[in-house]
Parts: C-alpha cells; structure tokens; sequence
C-alpha cells in the first residue's frame, strides 16, 4: 500500500484537545477530539488546573487511534498549538508538575501588588491582569511554596507538549506575548517585568521561533505515539495567531477568529499601544509581523454550553435552521462578553426577555440571542480597534468553528458592513496554520491561494436599529454588575 505523506498535529484548545492528521497539501485526513480535564484548586477562590501527564495520556491515546483511522500515512514532521495564557510547570528532575489554563484566575488577588501598571502596558502590550502566565506564578508562589521550590521551569501549553516530544524547553514567541514576562517591541525576555512580578529570570527558557525545527522525536515518545523517532518536530505557536495564519492575510488584514474566544486582529508590521490601554499587542508566528487585538471573550465557548442546554441532541445545522426560520427574536442576551476598555467580563449575564412572555417563545429565541450577543460584541470591538489603527478595506477576514454558521456571518457582516471573507479549512483554522508553519520549515513552500467565499453586508439599516435594542439591554447587566 503506498503510504501519503503527513503531519501530525496536537491542538490543546481551552474546551477540548484535538489531534489531527493532514496532508501537506492541507487536506483533514481525520481528526480525533476529547474535553480537556480540569480540576478546582480550594486554597485559591477562582483557580483551574489540569494534570499534564493525564493530557498526555489522552494525546497518546488519540494519536494512536488517529493514525489507526487516517490509515497508511507516514508522518513527515509534528507540530503543537494551543490556548494562550496556559502554561506548565516543569520539575528539577524533568518532570511536569501542574498545568494552570487560560481561564486560570488563581492569581487575582495578587494583582494590586502590581506598582505601575502603565509600564507594563508599555513593555508588554496588554494590561497586566490574572488571566496572564506571570500572575499564575505568583499565585503558586505565594500560596503553594512546596511546588514552588520544585519548579525549574515553565513553559507555554503548545510548547509544553513539544517538549514531551523532544525533551527540548523552548519557549515560542507568540506564547511569550501573553506571559507579561516578554518584552514585545524587543522580542526578549525582559530583566524588568521580571522584577515587577520577583520571578527569577534562571526560569525563563530558551526562545525559539515558530516555524523552525525543534529537535527530533526521543525515542520514548515515538514508542508511545507511533511514529518514527527520526520524525522532526516543528515550533508551533498560540492557537490565535496559527488560526490567523490559516486566512494567509496581508498586512493590515483585520482577522476574526470566532473559537472559544473572539479575537479581533489586525496584523501590522510596527509596535502599537492604545492611549486608553484597551488593545494586545503580541508576536505573531510570522516572522517580522505583531498582532493588534480586541478580544470578546469567552462567546464561543458559551454557545457551546447553551447548545448543550437547549439542543443536545440535536446538530448544530437544526439549531441553525431553527433560529433562522424565527427571522428575528424580542429576546436580547448579554452572556459574559467583554469590550475594549472594560477590565472585567461582564458578570452576571442572561437573557431579557419582554413580559409577558410571548407564547410563540422557543428555544431558537435563546440561539438567536446568543447568536446576535457575539456579532454585536465583535461591532463593539471593532470599532474600539479601529479607534487606534483607522481601516478603510471593504472586507474582514474570517475563520474558526464560530463562522459554520452562516447567520453569524450575516450579522457580523451587515454590522461592520463589511464582507466576511472565509478561505477554504476555515473551521479548522488553527491546523490548517500548523499545516503552512510545517511546509514552512521543511522549506516545502506550499503559500498557494486556497479557494475563498464571501458573506456580503446586507441589511445595515434593520441591524442598526437591533444593535441599539442590544446596547441598551447589555447596559442593564452592566448596572446589575456594578
């Protein structure tokens, strides 16, 4: 049987872990999905963790079957991707000690010690908060010194697992943007954000670029995942920029990226701040590009949940079908979204509806809700984005699972009134980047222009007058907040 030529590709997501096979050309051979695993930490009031060796175990697992399933494939080079802002702790003996998430608040208490936050922003690009790799430090610093003594380094979640690949501890730069430990404009790990968060420097491993070679598969873990132990293993990056890098935009793009967050991203060449402090800056995976950003928070994610409640057992193609055949709903939704400027989610969040409560109300009302709270929040967003970088292109690019359906598409567009541009692989954007950043460092130069579809902006009067309905409904839950 003659054997296709493959990548093998890990994708650690906030909501699930993913493997999958793919031709160099880009093609999904097959892909193998489990939730990831998370567990409370008690001696902190908003903490997350997982156990690292048991997600290895599930990527093994998953390998192993999807190799099995994708069938006569011999595996060319290996890559990871994955959240931002999670990262792994790693023993003096090598060993993986704690994997904290994204979504990982343990160290909000701490965050007033921070002395000048404005300087921060400056170096780093972002606003200094719990949600970022250094707070999470802190945290176990302070409140779990037995752990602490036995860390001798940390590393992002993607490169993480590289280095259970390789046993090389590298850290990438996209992942680095998001530790408040890297000093963006510079590209280097930076003395003095060090000292702001008093993290010894001796922790910080060795910087390496996406899209070069690591090192080679050991032994052990070719054995475990079974693969050759001559397989290269090449650099991957922060699920955000790789998702990005799947639409093949130019310079001064702007990208959505509808995931389990909602990134909205410019890509630009020179280092840029907001006055107001409510964009990211970070490295993208390309070489020589940054990435400016507003992001929505955890909207996709949320949907997920809400499917589960309202449809599940249903696919997400009824849910579609169902929201889109009630034409326009009276409930409006606010679900734990956040704008540009604003230093918390919004908390509580849910639905307004009208009373009484019409008797044509279904489930597909709380969809639509859902639906049009992201779209109004990617308007928010954008507009703030745009505040600081001025964008006068006609289109936007898209990508990411949020964008199968269509009708999020729709609104976005009639509310930016601009066209949504989706290339080919769109839904799986974050492997279809992995797939160009191996082509790039096995030097295969396979940058072809994959076929791309339209959503053209229609309707910008009605969605005008919903946008305010929107407004002010999200502004009530902000009061409740408060």
């Amino acid at each position: 049987m003659k054997q296709t030529t493959a990548y093998l590709i890990i994708d650690v997501g906030t909501g699930n872990v993913r493997v999958a096979v793919t031709g160099t050309d880009g093609t999904l051979l097959y892909l193998e999905r489990e939730n990831v695993i998370y567990e409370k930490d008690h001696l902190y009031p908003d903490a997350l963790g997982f156990d690292p060796d048991g997600l290895w175990k599930q990527i093994t697992g998953m390998t192993q079957r999807a190799l099995k399933a994708a069938g006569g494939v011999t595996i060319k080079a290996v890559t990871a991707t994955s959240q931002r802002e999670g990262i792994v702790l790693i023993g003096r003996q090598g060993e993986s000690l704690t994997g904290l998430p994204n979504h990982d608040h343990r160290g909000r208490e701490w965050e007033g010690r921070i002395a000048d936050k404005d300087r921060v922003y400056d170096l780093t690009g972002r606003y200094p908060g719990s949600l970022f790799s250094a707070m999470k430090l802190v945290a176990i610093r302070e409140r779990r010194p037995e752990l602490w003594e036995r860390c001798a380094t940390f590393l992002s979640i993607s490169d993480w697992a590289q280095y259970c690949l390789t046993g090389i501890a590298r850290y990438e730069p996209s992942q680095a943007s998001e530790t408040l430990l890297y000093d963006v404009e510079q590209q280097r790990w930076s003395d003095e954000l060090c000292a702001v968060f008093d993290i010894p420097a001796a922790l910080l491993p060795p910087l390496q670029r996406s899209g070069t070679v690591l090192g080679k598969v050991t032994a052990e873990a070719a054995a475990a995942l079974g693969i050759s132990a001559e397989t290269p293993v090449v650099v991957g990056g922060a699920d955000t920029q790789m998702a990005i890098r799947s639409t093949q935009p130019s310079v001064e793009d702007i990208v959505i990226v509808s995931g389990t967050t909602t990134p909205v991203v410019k890509i630009i060449r020179d280092y840029t701040l907001d006055g107001q402090q409510r964009t990211w800056t970070g490295r993208h995976t390309v070489s020589g590009e940054l990435v400016l950003e507003t992001n929505c928070g955890v909207t996709g994610l949320n949907f997920q949940r809400l499917k589960a409640i309202f449809y599940p057992n249903e696919s997400y193609a009824v849910l579609e079908q169902e929201v889109r055949d009630i034409g326009e709903s009276a409930c409006m939704a606010s679900l734990g979204s956040l704008l540009a400027g604003e230093k918390t989610p919004l908390n509580p969040a849910g639905f307004l509806l009208p009373v009484p409560l019409a008797q044509e109300l279904t489930r597909a009302d709380f969809a639509w809700a859902a639906l049009w709270d992201i779209a109004c929040c990617v308007r928010e967003n954008f507009d703030r984005l745009c505040e600081v970088t001025p964008y006068p292109l006609d289109y936007v690019w898209g990508c990411g699972g949020g964008f199968q359906s269509r009708l999020l598409a729709e609104f976005i567009a009639g509310l930016l009134g601009k066209h949504i541009r989706l290339r080919q692989g769109y839904e799986q954007a974050s492997v279809a980047g992995c797939v160009l950043t191996c082509n790039e460092a096995l030097d295969l130069h396979r940058e072809e222009e994959l076929p791309v579809t339209e959503v053209a902006p229609r309707g910008q009067e009605r969605y005008a007058a919903r946008y305010e309905r929107w407004k002010k409904a999200r502004q009530s839950f902000r009061k409740m907040a408060d």
